[in-house]
């Protein structure tokens, strides 16, 4: 079983025909809340709060678009990476990924993702993983895996973005992740889990590969 992050215990599902619930955070945003910043990204929200003192002290969350994160395999078993170049970042290594649109379910913009940074479509989607991982942000992450990955466009990139696709094997994807090579937390903490059990490995590599 896999424990999404904040949340209870349930294994990947397949993702083709169900509605995915949207992870609740440790510190919801209470009705009080109003927006004090709005910004192209980031929000700021703010509620004031009685303390142990008796004093009203103003809180603060940040609220963003959610997150779809996707992990490409190949019919042949192979995982595809994104080796990325964005403004004032150095070079580095990625799985696909992007915000949600609005007008998106998690699913819809997990596959929009894929297909504009790599070209790819997916026979199959499984959700690995959904949880709101930071609890002063509202921000749910939804990471997928996808699979019978074929090429089916050219990429279609934003003018912030240089991506070029290549790809790995599921051993090396691991060690690229266990090494921060590929910065993804939530992955490394679930291979850092298997990483003494082989039995519990091998059940990671089944739900990401044939």
């Amino acid at each position: 079983m896999f424990r999404p992050l904040g949340g209870n215990p349930r294994p990947p599902a397949t993702v083709n025909t169900m509605n995915i619930k949207r992870p609740i955070s440790k510190q919801p945003l209470p009705k009080s809340a109003r927006r004090a910043y709005r910004g192209k990204i980031f929000d700021i929200y703010q509620w004031p709060v009685r303390g142990y003192d008796g004093k009203t002290y103003v809180f603060e969350k940040v609220k963003r678009p959610d997150t779809a994160l996707i992990v490409p395999v190949t019919n042949d078993g192979q995982i595809i990476l994104c080796k990325q170049e964005q403004p004032g970042k150095k070079q580095f290594i990625s799985i696909p990924a992007g915000r949600i649109d609005k007008n998106e379910t998690p699913l819809q913009g997990a596959k929009r993702e894929l297909l504009e940074e790599t070209g790819y479509k997916a026979g199959k989607w499984v959700l690995f993983e959904a949880a709101q991982p930071v609890s002063k942000v509202e921000w749910a992450i939804y990471t997928f895996i996808a699979k019978n990955c074929h090429k089916v466009s050219a990429q279609n990139l934003d003018g912030g973005e240089k991506i070029k696709p290549f790809l790995v094997s599921f051993n090396k994807f691991v060690s690229m992740v266990l090494d921060d090579k590929i910065n993804e937390p939530g992955l490394k903490i679930r291979f850092l889990e298997a990483g003494q059990d082989p039995v519990k490995m091998n059940k990671i590599k089944k739900i990401f590969v044939p």
